[in-house]
């Protein structure tokens, strides 16, 4: 049957070569397209998911609404209470209330990667007559460097070089050239009405974002110190194994203490739909190839079932009984398929690589090339496999199946 079904084939060159060529264009464009919105989609969590904790455990503030504060101010006899201007502003608590108790259970979870107890403290930074205000962040720069991808980013020093402590500050390379300052210089650093404390730039980094550049990375003691408020924590970054676990994880944890638990996903609604919207228009883009690809297939098939008639007679007279011609037509199909297929995926890899190498993007320590983010892992590959297949197969079933129900006996009435 294979012998025959290539033999047809190579009588029909032309047709052969084009459905070919379908399956061909059909499986480089998924392994492509699918390489690239999923590299696209790693370069986004690399940037907003893995540059920040994936799960945030922090203080909890809500917003004041109309009647909150009526049962503190009137008691019993708050039924009836009107409020001009309403109440306004935020209530909570300042630190994260029981830090030990939230420790205790990540260290237990065996899907939490690491985490990292962090003091952000509005600060504002000197250096002469200029004032810049931003974020002072202080932490453990071993258990943030677990947490976030921002050890990866530093273009000066080490980010561990704060965890000797000692008023130590490493600068964003947007609030470092707001200040004009340099490495190894002392700048004076304010935390609410304060008094202004010396710290000493020891690193910088770039991540290429303005508003994470706009920052600054202090030991956790130094930034409870000057904040005075030894021993306070405002928040938990929390890495997981598998950052798809955060939203489900998020919700469980926000049941188990006063502490707003929110995931990546939470403070990223957006990134969620553009997701979303990326694995629509891959999908759709796909099909379509498969489909006109599949339907290439159909068509020559078709066509040489309507062309062989009489070679159909004679091998049912030889004895070929339905199964056989089924077979026949439907190997046809699964050859194209097969070699068009190979030849994709073959092509596809090589495309992908070669898209690689293209320098399309911000150039950062991470990727100081600006080379292109494309992703190539089996499941991609075995997909495209799979689905190129089963085109062919589907598209090659109607073919073969009208050919086995011919019989001699129809095909001469038919002319054939």
């Amino acid at each position: 049957m294979i012998f025959l079904a290539i033999r047809y084939l190579l009588e029909r060159k032309r047709q052969s070569v084009l459905t070919l060529l379908g399956v061909f264009f059909g499986t480089l464009a998924f392994v492509g397209v699918s390489g690239f919105f999923q590299g696209f989609q790693g370069f986004l969590v690399q940037q907003l998911v893995n540059n920040s904790a994936q799960v945030h455990i922090e203080m909890r503030q809500d917003y004041l609404t109309e009647h909150d504060l009526d049962q503190p101010f009137f008691g019993n006899d708050a039924l009836h209470v009107f409020w001009n201007p309403p109440p306004a502003g935020v209530k909570g608590y300042l630190n994260i209330q029981n830090p030990f108790a939230w420790y205790q259970r990540l260290d237990s979870d065996p899907r939490v990667a690491g985490y990292s107890p962090t003091m952000t403290a509005a600060a504002l930074f000197n250096v002469g007559m200029i004032s810049v205000a931003a974020n002072l962040i202080g932490c453990n720069p071993e258990q943030q460097a677990k947490v976030t991808t921002i050890a990866d980013y530093m273009t000066a020093g080490k980010f561990t070089d704060i965890a000797l402590g000692g008023n130590r500050v490493i600068l964003g390379d947007e609030l470092m050239k707001r200040l004009g300052a340099g490495l190894e210089q002392n700048i004076l650093v304010s935390v609410g009405t304060f008094s202004p404390v010396p710290f000493k730039v020891v690193g910088r980094f770039y991540t290429g974002s303005r508003g994470l550049d706009l920052q600054a990375y202090a030991s956790l003691s130094d930034v409870q110190r000057i904040n005075h408020t030894p021993n306070f924590i405002n928040e938990i970054g929390v890495r997981l194994k598998n950052y798809t676990d955060a939203t489900p994880l998020a919700r469980t944890w926000s049941q188990l203490g006063p502490e707003r638990v929110e995931s990546w996903s939470d403070q990223n609604l957006n990134i969620q739909s553009v997701f979303s919207i990326q694995n629509a228009l891959k999908i759709s883009m796909i099909m379509t190839v498969l489909v006109v690809a599949g339907f290439g297939i159909y068509n020559i098939l078709n066509m040489t079932v309507n062309q062989k008639k009489q070679d159909i007679a004679i091998l049912r007279a030889l004895g070929y009984d339905t199964f056989d011609i089924i077979m026949l037509f439907f190997s046809q199909g699964m050859i194209v398929g097969l070699c068009g297929t190979i030849l994709g995926l073959i092509c596809g890899y090589l495309f992908c690589r070669w898209l690689q190498t293209l320098s399309f993007m911000l150039a950062t320590p991470s990727n100081p090339q600006g080379h292109l983010h494309i992703a190539i892992n089996a499941a991609i590959y075995f997909q495209a496999t799979g689905l190129a297949l089963l085109s062919a197969a589907i598209a090659s079933v109607l073919p073969a199946r009208a050919a086995g129900k011919l019989t001699p006996i129809d095909i001469i009435r038919q002319g054939g």
